[in-house]
């Protein structure tokens, strides 16, 4: 691990994230939403939003997980982002979160709710740092972590691509 990435770990205060990476929730709002307004997939109330600083390695990845909610990626420095998903119809896209306008990366990219997504350091990066914001707020009841062989049996044409990330 190269002395700038540690720096931005022990910084910035964070901590290993279940998907990969590193992270550290920057902000969770006062506001709730009851469930009673949000309605189904939901089970119990959620904050009106959450923000966490994410850090990617080029010695790790974000495992295809999905939640609930719509989830906003802002980039914020290093190098960029190859983020992929899967939606439920089988459509694979892959986005480049980064700063690079000219070369077709974008530094904010929105996931919707529901899909598939798996994320990492471009070829030959070192580290990226984002942000994501989630809302309604995130919650781990809303997190659901990509299992190898169930992704790969519903999304056949994609099983390379999924077993390079997953890890169950």
């Amino acid at each position: 691990m190269t002395d700038k990435i540690q720096s931005l770990i022990t910084s910035l205060d964070l901590a290993p994230h279940p998907e990969g990476g590193y992270f550290k929730e920057t902000y969770r709002s006062a506001g709730l939403i009851s469930q009673t307004e949000l309605g189904q997939p939901y089970e119990g109330n959620r904050n009106q939003s959450t923000a966490i600083y994410y850090l990617l390695t080029a010695d790790t990845f974000s495992a295809f997980h999905r939640i609930k909610q719509d989830e906003i990626w802002h980039f914020y420095q290093g190098d960029p982002i190859d983020l992929h998903t899967i939606d439920e119809a089988g459509v694979h896209t892959l986005i480049q979160i980064g700063s690079d306008i000219a070369a077709g990366q974008v530094p904010q990219y929105v996931v919707p709710g529901g899909v598939w997504f798996a994320a990492k350091v471009s070829k030959s990066g070192v580290y990226s740092l984002a942000g994501c914001t989630v809302s309604p707020g995130f919650d781990f009841m809303d997190f659901e972590l990509g299992k190898r062989q169930e992704l790969q049996d519903k999304f056949t044409l994609h099983a390379e691509l999924i077993s390079a990330f997953t890890r169950i």
